[in-house]
């Protein structure tokens, strides 16, 4: 037996005025501190939203990203896996104690918890990410 949840992601500004964005991406080049930054954005937002949306603790969990950027140009699913990355790490025991991951899963490692690509919507109308959880062994 499965379920699934929809989870938001935080998105941010890149300029000031300009459109919301992934927060990640493979082909950013931002100073480690704004990098670090934005991964402990994501991982607190979606701990944060996990906790909302009521995902239980289990045994492994499908996780896919989902972007839809509002428009059709043309965008390479594989450049959001760094923020798909630190979603997943906000999903599982961190290495430390101190860590603020949820513990949905004990790692995130391929045991526990597969990754699939990140999945762009095209089309126009609202911004949004997401990522789905399936839960598959509670």
């Amino acid at each position: 037996m499965s379920a699934r949840y929809e989870v938001d992601v935080p998105m941010m500004r890149r300029r000031s005025g300009g459109p919301l964005e992934p927060p990640l991406t493979a082909n950013q080049r931002l100073h480690y501190t704004q990098r670090a930054q934005r991964t402990a954005a994501i991982r607190i937002g979606v701990r944060d939203e996990a906790r909302k949306a009521g995902v239980p603790v289990c045994q492994h969990m499908t996780v896919t990203l989902h972007y839809r950027p509002g428009d059709n140009r043309r965008r390479d699913a594989d450049n959001l896996v760094p923020t798909l990355k630190a979603a997943c790490d906000a999903l599982a025991r961190g290495p430390r104690r101190d860590w603020v991951g949820l513990e949905l899963v004990p790692d995130d490692t391929p045991k526990y918890m597969t990754k699939n690509m990140p999945i762009i919507h095209e089309g126009t109308g609202e911004r949004r990410l997401w990522i789905e959880i399936e839960v598959t062994r509670a």
